[in-house]
């Protein structure tokens, strides 16, 4: 056996609507037509090959929340300009802390707080 790739994470969120203000308002991601009715509220993005599943969940469970989002659960996203990325979180008001190991990446947290790390590539 041989685990090939990744096909999706998915995120916890309480406000489908105040999680999706971010991912789609501030992120700019599109809503895939793919996801199917699956009884509750949900959204996924594509990317490339993988997705991301944005599922509301009455009473998520809250992430660790540790100060730096690189010590806490998260997941990583390629973007091609982290200049533009910083401009848009100073505009809306976003908090976010860089990556400590010298990289060009940031962490920030969506509405539900949890941790997204971008990495320019």
């Amino acid at each position: 056996m041989k685990i090939t790739q990744l096909l999706h994470s998915s995120i916890l969120v309480e406000d489908i609507e105040h999680a999706r203000a971010f991912y789609e308002g501030v992120l700019g991601l599109t809503p895939s037509a793919k996801r199917p009715d699956l009884g509750y509220p949900g959204v996924w993005y594509e990317l490339g090959a993988q997705q991301i599943h944005v599922l509301a969940l009455a009473n998520a469970p809250q992430p660790i929340h540790a100060e730096h989002g690189g010590r806490d659960r998260h997941i990583a996203l390629a973007i091609d300009d982290i200049a533009a990325l910083k401009a848009k979180l100073d505009e809306m008001k976003i908090a976010y802390t860089l990556s400590r190991s010298g990289r060009r990446a940031l962490f920030c947290r969506d509405p539900d707080g949890n941790a997204l790390e971008f990495v320019e590539s």
